[in-house]
């Protein structure tokens, strides 16, 4: 069995550049090669979007250099346009389509629209804590 695959969000990105905490410890996994990492062309194009938001003030030199990081440790992906399960929020249902399309084992997130399905065909749908927390006990 090779590795597992993870989705990221967005929100889990954003968090693993610009503080420590889980979604970082998850985000040097991957860079690690612990699991794989699935991102599509549509999620780098949010990321890059949000990573310009005012409040979090990073620098050009970080997203330049996060954004290069991502591109080398991720496996880069289309996506179907087909699935809207995510009616509260659309764009929710990119991140979804990743990770149902490409055969991920986990889509790790902080949003609560993704959050409350649990699970959506083969993929488990955790929060950061909750993911170390079931890796710990496998």
């Amino acid at each position: 069995m090779g590795k597992k695959k993870l989705v990221l969000d967005t929100n889990i990105l954003i968090s693993a550049l610009g503080w420590e905490g889980k979604p970082r410890d998850i985000f040097k996994k991957v860079l690690n090669k612990e699991y794989e990492l699935i991102l599509s062309h549509k999620q780098m194009i949010e990321i890059k979007r949000v990573m310009d938001y005012p409040k979090f003030n990073f620098t050009y030199e970080q997203k330049s250099r996060f954004l290069t990081i991502l591109v080398e440790a991720a496996i880069l992906v289309k996506t179907s346009d087909r699935l809207n399960v995510i009616y509260e929020d659309p764009d929710d249902n990119i991140i979804l389509e990743s990770a149902v399309d490409n055969g991920a084992d986990y889509l790790i997130t902080g949003d609560d629209h993704l959050l409350k399905l649990k699970q959506y065909k083969n993929v488990k749908i955790l929060t950061a804590s909750q993911f170390f927390e079931e890796q710990q006990e496998l």
